[in-house]
């Protein structure tokens, strides 16, 4: 089994209910056991700034799957939502982003492994510190002190 660590956000048909409904989704794929989950954060959005705010959250994961295997399971949830991929940063039902598996490091067409930009997003760093503070992310520093080194302005926890 290893440890991993995915991203969730949803700004589309009732998002606080989509990212709920996927943690459940994640949790009853063979092989994949949910180990816990974030709070539910409120984002602003970024890039495409024209669509509403979005709910994120990072849940930590048991896996046996192998890393592709594991980026394809969560595509497949992430059709089962409705996920449709108009344009980059487009509003969405759900997103669900691979953003590290302990011990691998990967940079082929399909997968890096970890996440190439996730040192730089506060939507992604403040559910994950809240899981793991001191979580290594991608040889730039702990959780912690990489969200407080960004703007996490338009980053809200929300109650649970």
């Amino acid at each position: 089994m290893s440890r991993a660590f995915i991203a969730l956000g949803s700004n589309l048909e009732q998002p606080q209910q989509q990212v709920r409904a996927a943690l459940s989704a994640l949790d009853a794929i063979p092989g994949i056991r949910l180990q816990r989950a974030s709070s539910l954060y409120r984002t602003a959005p970024v890039g495409y700034l024209d669509q509403p705010d979005f709910i994120n959250a990072v849940a930590e994961l048991e896996t046996e799957l192998a890393p592709l295997a594991l980026l394809d399971a969560l595509m497949q949830v992430e059709e089962r939502f409705g996920r449709v991929r108009s344009f980059r940063n487009a509003p969405r039902v759900l997103d669900l982003d691979l953003l590290m598996v302990e011990g691998v490091v990967l940079d082929s067409e399909r997968l890096t492994l970890p996440h190439p930009r996730m040192h730089e997003r506060a939507f992604v760093l403040a559910p994950l510190a809240e899981l793991q503070p001191d979580l290594a992310v991608g040889g730039h520093g702990r959780a912690d002190q990489l969200l407080g080194t960004l703007d996490a302005s338009g980053v809200e926890r929300l109650a649970s």
